[in-house]
């Protein structure tokens, strides 16, 4: 029985997009071309120090023991693919999508298996045809060691992976990612994807953040929101003190306006957990109710309570699950 091992390593994931449609166009001609373009690319990975793990239909799994040669590698096969393309003579270009995670995985004989793995075929199916998606944890090795861009992308969600993983797109042919790591920040969300590396033949399911350009709620329409929410507020209560009849009934919408403005910053923001978020602003409009509408008696203390444990169990899930993985 082969003897089972952890190590940290870096995940190489790729694919063709659209294989299913250039296959129907062209058996042949599609499968001549998939051997050559693997072929490079096997060649620049282990050109790069990595191994080539296994294929499967159109898709290619490497690790690294390098991060930044693993990112390398990508570069130059996404560079040299474009090459092949550019010269078909069919005008029927066949686009690699490539996803690349550091991650903690198990071994087995010439196999990699888990949560790292799942990540990177997940960033694979979220690529843009042609294009690149690593993991916050590969941005934070690789961010100051090769010369392209990055665009934060949002938060990508993957099964068993609470509160989704940062993913960020490699902008090849940029060279200062300054300004571009915080231009976006929003939930990216998808289907669960395949199964652990040789455990599913299914194939991921359709990316959800396509093309950069299509990529997680920007920041700057969270902050829209928030400014539209300002101004709704405000106009109630010009509203209210204009129509002034003792009573300041605007505290109520405005109570609602602050709720949701809450609630999506929560969702918007990556750091915090949506579940503690929630049930923290829930205590929060609680409080808030029972002061407007106050009658002597704090009966918001017994809901506040249950709210607390809610929360703390929520905690304390969290911490085991993590300490697990």
């Amino acid at each position: 029985m082969a003897e089972t091992r952890r190590k940290l390593t870096t995940i190489f994931s790729a694919d063709v997009q659209d294989y299913s449609r250039l296959m129907r166009a062209d058996e042949e001609g599609t499968l001549a071309t998939l051997k050559r373009y693997r072929d490079a690319m096997t060649r620049l990975i282990e050109a790069h120090g990595g191994r080539v793990i296994n294929t499967w239909g159109d898709g290619l799994i490497a690790d690294f023991p390098s991060v930044v040669e693993a990112l390398r590698a990508a570069i130059d096969a996404q560079s040299e693919l474009a090459g092949y393309n550019a010269k078909s003579a069919d005008g029927a270009p066949m686009l690699f999508r490539i996803g690349i995670n550091l991650g903690d995985v198990i071994t087995e004989d010439d196999d990699i298996y888990g949560d790292g793995v799942n990540v990177a075929a997940r960033l694979q199916a979220s690529a843009p045809a042609g294009g690149i998606v690593i993991s916050n944890t590969v941005y934070d090795q690789v961010r100051n060691k090769v010369a392209v861009g990055f665009e934060f992308l949002g938060q990508l969600e993957v099964k068993n992976i609470d509160g989704g993983v940062p993913s960020y797109a490699v902008r090849i042919g940029a060279t200062d990612d300054a300004a571009s790591t915080g231009a976006a920040d929003g939930a990216a969300s998808g289907s669960d994807v395949q199964g652990e590396w040789g455990r599913s033949a299914e194939r991921p399911s359709p990316p959800t953040i396509a093309p950069v350009e299509a990529a997680a709620k920007p920041m700057s329409l969270i902050v829209k929101l928030l400014g539209a929410l300002a101004v709704i507020g405000a106009g109630l209560v010009a509203l209210n003190l204009l129509s002034w009849r003792g009573v300041f009934w605007a505290a109520w919408p405005l109570l609602g306006l602050a709720v949701v403005a809450a609630l999506e910053w929560v969702r918007a923001n990556g750091k915090i957990d949506r579940v503690i978020g929630a049930l923290a602003i829930a205590g929060l409009a609680l409080v808030a109710i029972n002061l407007l509408s106050w009658r002597g008696v704090f009966w918001a203390v017994w809901p506040l309570l249950a709210i607390a444990v809610a929360a703390g169990i929520r905690w304390v899930t969290r911490q085991r699950d993590s300490a697990r993985r």
